[in-house]
């Protein structure tokens, strides 16, 4: 009876003690790897975790965690007795700095729990070192007279090209390259434009600038300097005209009565001055005398360059002049002194409208062998149509034809819808009635055409006509606003005024 009693009380004590009795060998991390500090190949590193007791494997897994710069980092647990193996997903990156935990949930498989969460870091950053801004220039307020100043910025420690791309930048802002030099701790601006005069520009990075091994400068940078003050009188370098095929002619200013010829209805006018300059100035100081008015392409501000087209294309063979005045302002202020005369001379051969040169009537239509074809040019007048009773019987209806005479601009035909609608016969007297039908470009009642008109282009105008004995004015009339294939348009109206 005694020997059970006992029995009973060391069963007792030992259920009531038995978490005691544990903790005299406590669940815990006895080692683990990669270590602290630096560790050079980030794709060789081993990350593992060694415990005392058998662990739960699940719990383990569960409350596993591995972050590289604060992201978390996915992958798979390999297990060998007491020691489990992390292999990644991605292999481990260089200049990261690593946090291995393992949250104090983590039990064996007792339920012990870890008497605190377990806590470790690892790095493959080289150098933890801030970088430092050693130098620059232009320096704080200096005035830079070289209007393609470098900017130089100086580091203790090499930087990439692209967090300098990133993180520099300029007010007002400007377009340039930066390249670095000493083994990447220096870093050279080169503009690719001039720097604007008389103007502050600020030199700012960001604390988000960092070196080669991903350490942040810490700090924002400002800097300002100043370009000189711009004191240069604007200029117009030149004057060019611009063509459909975009050849640049370059026009010469009028000296006496000297004209530039050859301008074309098309043609644009391109003014290049020696800096930026008021477009708004540059519009109303340039002055048409005699010609269509100019309209800018430009959009408003301030530049070099400026195309002009006119609002109405200049008439054929007109002259006119363009007049640049002074006064001109550029960004300073400052006032072109000079006034620049261009003299116009609208007379380019592929603008040349069409011209009647003369018309051909066969005074005997039906005679095969010999039409008898009279020719009379755009200067005569008043000229003797000799229309006979036999070959144009008084009140019959005749079929004949008048042959047209064109000069063109080179490779240029008539319109031959335009010309039907515009062309017509006026008489006094009711001398005669022409009524054209169709026309005709070829294969010609006439082979060959009247001679010294072989360089225009001949129309033949097939018709009716009607004789009478009556005598008076006959007038071929082409009204204005004739066309050709180039789009060029006679506004004149076109007469050839004969007697019968």
């Amino acid at each position: 009876m005694k020997i059970k009693l006992l029995i009973f009380f060391i069963i007792a004590f030992l259920s009531f003690n038995s978490c005691d009795i544990l903790r005299f060998s406590k669940f815990e991390v006895i080692s683990w790897a990669p270590g602290e500090g630096f560790h050079s190949e980030p794709k060789k590193i081993e990350v593992s975790l060694c415990f005392s007791h058998e662990p739960n494997r699940a719990s383990v897994e569960r409350n596993f965690s591995l972050t590289g710069n604060g992201n978390t980092i996915k992958g798979t647990f390999l297990w060998n007795d007491k020691k489990v193996i992390f292999s990644p997903l991605t292999p481990l990156e260089a200049n990261t700095d690593f946090i291995l935990s393992l949250s104090a949930d983590a039990n064996n498989t007792d339920g012990l729990s870890l008497d605190n969460s377990f806590n470790c870091n690892f790095s493959t950053r080289p150098d933890n070192t801030r970088p430092v801004l050693v130098s620059y220039s232009p320096y704080l307020y200096e005035e830079v007279s070289n209007p393609r100043a470098e900017v130089k910025l100086e580091f203790s420690i090499p930087v990439s090209l692209k967090t300098i791309q990133d993180n520099v930048s300029f007010t007002p802002s400007m377009s340039g390259l930066w390249v670095l030099h000493n083994d990447g701790k220096l870093a050279v601006f080169m503009p690719s434009e001039p720097w604007q005069k008389n103007t502050n520009y600020e030199i700012r990075f960001s604390a988000s600038l960092t070196d080669n091994n991903g350490v942040n400068i810490g700090n924002d940078f400002l800097s300002v300097f100043t370009t000189k003050t711009d004191h240069e009188i604007p200029y117009l370098l030149y004057a060019r005209r611009i063509t459909n095929e975009n050849e640049n002619i370059l026009l010469a200013q009028s000296i006496g009565f000297s004209e530039n010829r050859n301008w074309e209805k098309d043609d644009k006018l391109h003014l290049v001055f020696s800096e930026p300059v008021d477009s708004t100035l540059v519009k109303n100081y340039l002055i048409s005398e005699d010609g269509p008015s100019p309209v800018m392409e430009n959009l408003p501000g301030f530049h070099e360059e400026f195309i002009f087209y006119f609002e109405n294309k200049p008439a054929y063979e007109s002259r006119f002049a363009l007049r640049i005045k002074a006064g001109i302002k550029d960004k300073a202020g400052n006032e072109s002194k000079e006034e620049y005369v261009y003299r116009i001379f609208a007379n380019g051969k592929n603008s040349k409208p069409p011209l009647l040169m003369g018309i051909r009537i066969p005074m005997a239509p039906n005679n095969e062998t010999d039409a008898e074809p009279i020719f009379y040019g755009n200067d005569s007048l008043f000229e003797i149509i000799p229309i006979s009773e036999e070959n144009y019987p008084s009140g019959e209806i005749v079929s004949t034809w008048i042959e047209l005479y064109f000069s063109l601009a080179e490779g240029a035909s008539v319109d031959l819808f335009s010309l039907m609608d515009l062309f017509r016969t006026d008489t006094s007297n009711n001398v005669l009635n022409f009524s054209p039908r169709y026309v005709k470009t070829n294969n010609f009642t006439i082979t060959e055409p009247h001679s010294g008109c072989e360089e225009f282009q001949r129309i033949e105008v097939m018709g009716n006509l009607t004789n009478t004995t009556d005598y008076g004015i006959v007038v071929f009339q082409i009204s204005g606003g004739l066309k050709d294939s180039f789009g060029n348009k006679n506004e004149k109206t076109q007469k050839i005024s004969l007697l019968k």
